[in-house]
């Protein structure tokens, strides 16, 4: 099977703007299919391996934009299926037990030759090396059942299969927290980069112009999905507020029934002090050939609801409010820490009165 969608370069003088600022990315970005989801050159070259990946009836994926709790939620899945191995989990970093799908798309070859040419006389580096930059359908289909697969792509450029074969775990998280955290990532991986100030990194993105975006499509996807047997769409904000109880539906929906025992110290786990020092989830590959750009935020950073705050002014917060607007007034999805703008103070808005009439009395 070919794939189903088109994949278009994206215009030479944008894609040359964009990669003064993605230092990581030397060859320009794609658009792709009818929502011009933006990844890096390289995907062209996998597009079709990747949707045509044979997927197994015991895989777990965990699916999500960039920066919406994905390593949280792996350890989370991971856990739970192995009837909280928690040994295993402390001593076998997560890239090995739930790897990442589509990694390799993002590392350009001029950049696998510096990872190579930096790390040539420590044989173990270059075996981490060698397996990170494996092509996607090729890493996963070494991979012995069964699989934990974590993947950054939206579900319509995953297999087709997927949902009605295996189980997948979405988490969504509002995307102005999204945004924050994902531009701190990007500055801190060498393979990807980011504008020296997040307000410029914030208007390229709501343009879906930066890997994996449009953010808001992304989410609407699998939103709209939501009622299908093998998916499970949980906000961050979800896991937040009440991790026993999403712990409890994550293990009921993967067929397991913890003992209240299990929930507590799961969640102790997971909490965020614990979490941000266990180098098993910690201590990316990255971080492991020392690929990283120095004096950046760590990988697990804040991990706070609303911190998005601290680095929007008031012009950048209304022009969120109207983006989320715009783009969310053909569906019934609402972040559950976005509380609509009453812009006259009375509840209506320039943008569509209508809407806001609608969802007045949300929580």
């Amino acid at each position: 099977m070919d794939i189903p969608f088109q994949i278009e370069d994206v215009e030479k003088n944008l894609a040359s703007e964009l990669m003064q600022h993605y230092t990581g990315e030397l060859s320009g970005f794609v658009r792709v299919g009818p929502k011009g989801y933006f990844l890096p050159q390289k995907y062209k070259d996998q597009a079709s391996d990747i949707y045509n990946i044979p997927i197994r009836p015991d895989d777990v994926f965990v699916v999500t934009y960039p920066r919406s709790g994905t390593t949280w939620t792996q350890e989370l899945v991971w856990l739970v299926k192995n009837d909280f191995d928690f040994e295993t989990a402390k001593t076998t970093p997560i890239a090995a037990r739930f790897p990442y799908l589509e990694f390799s798309i993002l590392v350009h070859p001029f950049y696998e030759q510096i990872m190579r040419d930096e790390n040539k006389m420590d044989p173990q580096r270059l075996k981490i090396i060698e397996t990170a930059v494996l092509p996607s359908a090729e890493k996963v289909s070494k991979i012995p059942s069964p699989r934990f697969i974590k993947s950054h792509l939206p579900l319509s450029l995953l297999p087709p299969t997927l949902l009605d074969t295996a189980k997948v775990v979405y988490v969504a998280r509002d995307p102005r927290d999204a945004a924050v955290s994902h531009y701190h990532l990007s500055r801190l991986y060498r393979i990807q980069g980011a504008p020296k100030d997040f307000k410029t990194y914030w208007n390229y993105l709501i343009r879906g112009l930066h890997h994996f975006s449009p953010i808001l499509e992304h989410v609407k996807e699998a939103w709209s999905l939501r009622n299908h047997p093998n998916l499970f769409f949980v906000f961050y904000e979800e896991l937040s507020k009440d991790l026993p109880s999403v712990i409890r539906r994550i293990s009921q929906f993967l067929g397991k029934t913890p003992t209240d025992e299990q929930v507590e110290k799961l969640c102790e786990h997971l909490s965020f002090n614990n979490f941000k020092d266990n180098s098993a989830v910690n201590e990316m590959l990255l971080g492991k050939i020392d690929f990283l750009n120095k004096g950046e935020a760590p990988f697990i950073r804040k991990g706070k609801v609303g911190g998005w705050r601290d680095y929007f002014d008031d012009e950048m917060m209304q022009q969120a409010d109207r983006w989320l607007l715009e783009n969310l007034t053909d569906t019934d999805l609402r972040f559950p820490s976005w509380d609509l703008p009453q812009i006259d103070g009375k509840g209506n808005n320039p943008i569509n009165v209508e809407y806001i009439r609608a969802t007045q009395g949300r929580t």
